[in-house]
Formats: C-alpha cells, structure tokens, sequence
C-alpha cells in the first residue's frame, strides 16, 4: 500500500534492527501498557508475535526510505464483519502530522474491501493513541479484553462512516 508520504508492506525478518532502533526511544512507549517496549529483549517479543500474525506491516517514508514504524492487521472475524488495527507506532520525528493519518487511511481503505467495522483496542491510560483514532474518525464503543486477556478500551470506525467522510474517489466501494 502506498500513498504520498510513506508506503506500507509486509513486515520482514530481516527489518528488526531498523525497526528496532526507531522502537528503541523510550518516549514512544511512555504511554503504552508496555512501557519496557523500547528494550531490545520486550521489542523481540512484539517484533517476533508480529511476524508470527502475518498482518504486520512495516511503515516506509517515501522521502528517504526509511522505516519509521509499524502496524498491523489482527481478529479478523467474519461473523462480526471486523477486523483490528493496531500495534502501531512512529518514530517521534513523524508524530503530530499526517503520516500517522495516511497509514491508518491505507489500513482502512485496504480493509474496508472486506469488512464493514475496523476496531482499535487501545490501553485506557493512553491518551495519545486514543487522541490518534478520534482524529481519523474512530468513536469510542465501549470496553474489550485484547488477546491477553488484558482491558483495553475499543474505538471502531464503520465502512459507512469512512466512505462518508472521504472525497469519492476515495470512498470504498463494497
């Protein structure tokens, strides 16, 4: 997935040290319910689960083509007709603009082609992460446990509702 400020692909083996050394900043963790993130032995954790989900994706800013970050794609549930994103962070030098709008923007444009809610579980103490997908149209839906069991709380964002709030040319079509 690309669009004008960075790309999107498939999370590599072999992308762990650069990942890591934007990772490495402990600010970028502060908020988070895994503040000991920026630790290479917590960071191999979530790099390797990353790999293992098969929905990660590494973020590429087109202007020098370094990594900056990561998200992912998780729970898909058919029944429900939704999915999760999340697992994201940028490296400080990309927060308050719109590079975390445009992966997110990517995220959805991709997942609205098959499902029709896309949900954020996000640690209820992270008040920036929460501000981050309110910016991109998520609401606040309520409280969930994540995949360890852990209370997180849920924003979600409809298909309906992103494809209203889009130019046409960019609104998805299902």
């Amino acid at each position: 997935m690309k669009g004008g400020l960075l790309e999107l692909r498939p999370l590599r083996q072999d992308d762990f040290d650069a990942l890591y050394a934007v990772a490495s900043d402990p600010i970028i963790w502060e908020q988070h319910p895994e503040r000991d993130r920026y630790t290479e032995e917590r960071f191999r954790v979530y790099f390797d689960e990353a790999l293992q989900s098969g929905g990660a994706l590494i973020a590429i800013d087109l202007r020098d083509g370094r990594i900056i970050g990561a998200s992912r794609f998780h729970g898909y549930d058919e029944g429900r007709s939704e999915i999760e994103i999340g697992w994201t962070f940028l490296a400080r030098s990309h927060w308050g603009g719109r590079y975390n709008g445009e992966m997110k923007g990517l995220m959805l444009q991709h997942a609205f082609r098959f499902v029709d809610r896309v949900v954020f579980l996000i640690g209820e103490e992270n008040r920036r992460s929460r501000r981050a997908v309110e910016k991109i149209g998520a609401v606040y839906a309520g409280t969930r446990n994540d995949a360890k069991r852990q209370k997180r709380v849920v924003y979600q964002i409809t298909a309906a509702t992103w494809a209203q709030r889009k130019p046409p040319d960019q609104a998805v079509s299902r």
